[in-house]
């Protein structure tokens, strides 16, 4: 969470919503804004952080562990619709790649722009794909994956 408020800004400037949603209490949230968060991003985390007391959100979404009682670490992102679009669940000791999920919603945002897909491993500015009739059996001429 704090890897995601350090770089807030980044978000902001695609036009995205952040919300963390927990097991823990709006109590213990407050708590550890101010003991420990606060120390890790100057200001603490400035996006909302939610109490899931009972894990029915979480349950909802596939990462609520009735045996924990916690929701094991999920990113979710959601378009406009509110349709999810990618999702990825880690259990606990490995953290979430900032970059691809930005590398992620830039692509969701390209695609629903331009209906342009993009391939494997693509990054801005990279060449997409424009999926035509022409194009079936022919992605090989125009997009070859690097190793």
């Amino acid at each position: 969470m704090s890897a995601v408020a350090a770089r807030y800004q980044v978000l902001q400037d695609l036009n995205v919503e952040v919300i963390s949603i927990s097991v823990d209490s709006e109590f213990s949230h407050k708590i550890w804004q101010e003991v420990e968060l606060s120390k890790m991003v100057e200001n603490g985390v400035p996006f909302p952080m939610a109490s899931d007391r009972g894990g029915k959100i979480g349950t909802l979404y596939g990462v609520y562990s009735e045996g924990g009682g916690v929701n094991v670490r999920g990113r979710f992102i959601i378009d406009p619709e509110g349709i999810i679009q990618a999702f990825e669940v880690l259990s606990p000791p490995v953290g979430r790649n900032f970059e691809e999920s930005i590398r992620q919603i830039q692509a969701f945002q390209h695609t629903r722009e331009t209906g342009e897909v993009m391939p494997a491993g693509w990054q801005p500015g990279k060449p997409t794909l424009k999926p035509n009739k022409d194009m079936v059996g022919n992605v090989w001429k125009v997009w070859k994956p690097e190793i």
